[in-house]
């Protein structure tokens, strides 16, 4: 009997998000990962290097630069994307919209990260939410770290019939921890000019349905993104049926201040505890001591981990355009397993 053909996998850019997709697709049994293209040749490509990727320079110039820093490209980014059966974008912002008509021309499905507009791919994914919908399709975008919490979360209680409208408020962390030598800010809070904020409109780019309204504010703080929400249930309810609910996905992880989580560096100490990488916390970790119902209405709260959230929802995204595997719910478990999503939750109860 012929083993499945796995699927190749070629991430383009090397930062934040793309080195954890790298990983991540490195670990799918279903996946082989063809390389990495950068327009670098510091420090993280002579990691990446170490841990045996192969490396594609955007140009003949670029891998020249690679060649310098001591590196060995295997060719430049027209021979990945030759190579592979679905490339990663994960360039920075905007870019990755230019280099949809590179992937286009050449044939092959892509993912687009949540920076770009909708209209890029038409399609925006949440795994728990539109996988069906990718499924076998040219593109989607990864919606971002953000957008991403509010459909796990809303869609919980959606499934559940519990879910009329919603309205969040979004203390938002600054900049990655890896910029904050030269980025973010400092002893002031920046709100975001409109409301709505750009995350609950993005949040019905995945699900039309959904009666959303977000505010938001930047913080000065690197962790993590901090949520609080005021939800209409459809109906009165109690926080047993509400807690099944959020327990219906595996990517919601409920966390205590009574047990002693009490802010959003002990979730990352615990992360870093349970040996994740870079401590990523995958979840949406929620406290769920301090979610309360009165009557129809909802009151909660959890932390995103704006590096880690979207790195599960990409290697799904990946089986979805590759249309090999047609259930979402065994996607991410795969995915689940692989990156050891599920022990955030044993830990805590």
């Amino acid at each position: 009997m012929t083993e499945p053909q796995k699927i190749q996998v070629a991430v383009n850019g090397y930062g934040v998000i793309g080195k954890r997709v790298a990983a991540a697709v490195a670990r799918q049994q279903d996946m082989v990962l063809v390389g990495i293209g950068e327009v670098t040749a510091d420090w993280r490509l002579r990691d990446a290097a170490r841990r045996g990727f192969s490396l594609y320079g955007a140009t003949a110039e670029h891998c020249e630069a690679m060649r310098k820093a001591g590196l060995a490209p295997a060719g430049v980014l027209a021979d990945m994307i030759g190579a592979a059966d679905i490339v990663v974008d994960c360039t920075p912002k905007r870019v990755g919209a230019a280099n949809a008509a590179l992937y286009r021309q050449a044939g092959k499905p892509f993912i687009v990260q949540g920076g770009e507009r909708h209209e890029i791919t038409g399609h925006s994914f949440v795994a728990e939410a539109s996988y069906a919908g990718a499924f076998s399709r040219p593109a989607t975008r990864v919606v971002s770290c953000n957008t991403t919490s509010i459909v796990r979360t809303l869609s919980a209680l959606k499934r559940a019939g519990l879910l009329w409208r919603a309205r969040g408020t979004l203390l938002r962390r600054a900049t990655d921890p890896w910029e904050s030598d030269h980025s973010g800010i400092m002893n002031t809070l920046v709100p975001e000019p409109d409301i709505p904020s750009h995350q609950g409109p993005d949040a019905q780019s995945v699900d039309p349905e959904l009666d959303v309204v977000t505010m938001a504010v930047k913080v000065p703080e690197t962790l993590g993104h901090l949520h609080y929400w005021a939800v209409q249930l459809t109906r009165p309810a109690d926080r047993a049926e509400v807690l099944a609910a959020f327990a219906t996905s595996s990517r919601i992880a409920p966390v205590s201040m009574g047990d002693g989580v009490v802010a959003l560096n002990v979730v990352k100490e615990m992360t870093a505890d349970l040996g994740r990488p870079h401590g990523d916390l995958y979840e949406v970790a929620l406290w769920a001591d301090m979610l309360r119902v009165q009557g129809d209405e909802l009151f909660y709260a959890y932390m995103v981990d704006n590096q880690a959230i979207v790195i599960p929802e990409t290697i799904d995204a990946i089986r979805a355009l590759a249309g090999t595997v047609n259930d979402p719910s065994a996607s991410i478990a795969l995915t689940n397993a692989s990156l050891g999503i599920g022990a955030l939750t044993a830990v805590t109860g």
